[in-house]
């Protein structure tokens, strides 16, 4: 729609003499988005991008769908014609269109009625059954095409496989993440995922890359990793992150935003070969091996052209080493080859994620570097991003701006919270606690619980909603569910424990009718109801003991909280975590006091007898 009637000299013409036109970046302004997405499924039942909307000055919708052509063609209505009926509508109707524009703002204004429900372990079994029946057995994944990643649905199952030994719930999460690898919507030659797949069986994607797809798809194979220590997932992990680095991050450490689906005006020229092309680049021996192991064939795959993809292979765990060099040589004949335009505004919440992955993979694959982006990229945020004890939601080229929504302050802390499980450094814990007091401040709806999108601070729009679908993106109510539940078991407040469970009673009340809609939000409410565990490490050294940051590292080990005070950090976490006052610290060596649902243990001063205990 942008190249057939936004740069057209005769929509343009129309545009500027009779209508005011805003274009809005929905990544920039979600909330905007999420409101005026509400009225076009108002008015058509459906919704989707590019979304239409024709409004009054003061807001209020009166017209609104997707996509349309320049002029009408197979039944469908034209930009042009739907512009002339509503100018002529504007001279001659216009009490009827602002009549209609007021009864969608009221609609939209009128304040939900929240039902509270306690959340339990049957609103988790009732998603992951709606999960089965979803599931595609043949080509993995749930549902038809188009089919999107949506990784937190893998991270739930892999996480219900544990608790309740559920093999099936295992089985269609791995599955999904071998066949999705195995597909062309991950970029064998260069890495990453891209946003979804046009086919059910993950072969032709929609080419777009965006970085909070690949955040959350590292954190769904590392979570694959951590259940089966399998290092096939490691190996896609380490490509991920490799990708990422290579074309998607600053010189100061932040990540852009993604990488366009088209070059030259063609959506997938970027990514694909024919299989003429590839013999010629790499030469007839090397051009065959490489061909025969990604499925390259005359015909092609995708318009007469070739999706490198291993659907067919039976090996494809394994890429020999024999395809490196053709591989690299590959690549870049690709980068050469055309121009591929890059998204370069660096958001808050989408940053956030992927500092998540990058210190969940610091610990989990006992891999230091990785830690050490994760923190180059915080300190980007911290410098940049942050407004006093506020966030900003984007930055480009020099500039922060917008104030930061939901989203930007529950991925932030869950952020922190990963970055405080690398090394247990304090100065995390405390950035997390106080992101949720301005989450608290900015967003909390203290009347009947929830965090709304945008602050009582913002710009007002004609309603102010609750998003509470895990779509492509979790909701920031959902991550904010899961931050609160771990901060109440960290700092042992009741302040925080009183708010997550509001939290979890309204987001149990909201998903009723389709849990397997909110998988992020099922996993908050999985980590409380399930048994919890809290390990309190009380050391003399300066840093958490070698042998703990092992144990966590090389065990799947499930709803436990871990708190280390050190000598150097115990007045810091007396700060945040009150309760830690009451556990002295040794005059040398370290103790470790094992709570389960409230009840405490006497501390052992090694790790090894309570191995079993943890690890069941």
């Amino acid at each position: 729609m942008a190249h057939e009637s936004f740069e057209d000299e005769e929509v343009a013409a129309v545009l500027n003499r009779d209508f005011v036109s805003i274009k809005v970046d929905r990544e920039e302004r979600p909330d905007v988005d999420a409101v005026y997405m509400a009225a076009c499924q108002l008015f058509t039942g459906s919704g989707g991008w590019p979304l239409t909307v024709i409004m009054t000055p003061e807001q209020k919708p009166f017209w609104a769908g997707t996509y349309l052509p320049k002029t009408a063609a197979y039944g469908r209505m034209g930009l042009l014609e739907l512009l002339s009926v509503i100018k002529q509508l504007w001279d001659t109707e216009r009490e009827t269109l602002l009549s209609k524009g007021n009864e969608i703002a009221e609609h939209l204004g009128k304040a939900k009625s929240d039902t509270a429900y306690e959340p339990d372990w049957e609103i988790i079994l009732q998603g992951v059954h709606q999960f089965e029946w979803m599931y595609d057995s043949r080509w993995g994944g749930f549902g038809r095409a188009p089919k999107f990643p949506t990784p937190h649905n893998l991270m739930l199952l892999l996480q219900f496989s544990l608790l309740e030994r559920d093999a099936k719930a295992q089985q269609m999460a791995e599955y999904t993440l071998r066949q999705m690898y195995k597909g062309g919507i991950f970029d064998h030659l260069g890495g990453g995922f891209s946003r979804y797949s046009t086919d059910e069986k993950w072969l032709v994607p929609h080419f777009e890359k965006m970085l909070y797809d690949n955040a959350l798809l590292a954190l769904a194979y590392l979570d694959a990793y951590k259940t089966t220590g399998n290092p096939f997932y490691r190996m896609v992990i380490q490509r991920v992150f490799n990708y990422v680095l290579r074309e998607l991050t600053d010189a100061e450490g932040c990540f852009y935003s993604g990488q366009d689906a088209d070059s030259d005006g063609v959506e997938g020229k970027f990514y694909v070969f024919s299989k003429q092309e590839i013999l010629q680049v790499l030469g007839e021996t090397d051009g065959k091996l490489f061909g025969d192991w990604y499925g390259v064939t005359k015909e092609g795959n995708f318009e007469g052209k070739n999706i490198l993809n291993l659907l067919e292979n039976p090996r494809y765990e394994e890429t020999p080493s024999s395809l490196t060099e053709p591989a690299a040589k590959l690549y870049d004949y690709r980068l050469h080859r055309t121009h591929l335009h890059k998204d370069d505004k660096v958001l808050t919440s989408w940053n956030a994620l992927m500092i998540a992955a990058f210190a969940r993979a610091a610990r989990l694959l006992d891999a230091p570097e990785y830690g050490q982006h994760a923190q180059k990229a915080h300190r980007f945020l911290q410098k940049s991003l942050k407004d006093g004890k506020d966030l900003r939601l984007r930055w480009r080229e020099g500039e922060a701006a917008i104030d930061g929504q939901l989203d930007d302050y529950a991925f932030y802390a869950y952020a922190m919270l990963e970055m405080y499980q690398i090394a247990f450094d304090i100065e995390y814990l405390q950035e997390a606690v106080q992101m949720c007091e301005r989450m608290l401040y900015h967003f909390w709806d203290e009347e009947q619980g929830g965090f709304f999108l945008y602050s009582r601070e913002s710009e007002q729009l004609i309603s102010r909603p609750k998003e509470t679908y895990d779509g492509a993106i979790p909701s920031g109510n959902s991550v904010a569910a899961d931050v609160l539940v771990r901060l109440s078991k960290l700092t042992g407040e009741v302040k925080w424990q009183e708010i997550a469970h509001r939290q979890l009673r309204f987001l149990a009340g909201d998903i009723q009718d389709y849990p397997a809609g909110h998988s992020m939000a099922l996993l908050a409410i999985s980590k409380a109801v399930y048994p919890s565990r809290e390990l309190v490490c009380v050391t003399s050294e300066e840093n958490a003991p070698a042998e703990l940051v092992k144990f966590l590292a090389e065990n799947p080990v499930l709803n436990l909280t871990v708190l280390v005070k050190t000598s150097k950090n115990q007045e810091l976490l007396k700060q945040t975590a009150l309760f830690t006052a009451d556990y002295p610290i040794p005059e040398s060596g370290t103790a470790y006091y094992l709570c389960e649902n409230g009840a405490c243990m006497p501390p052992v001063y090694e790790l090894a007898p309570l191995y079993e205990k943890l690890v069941r």
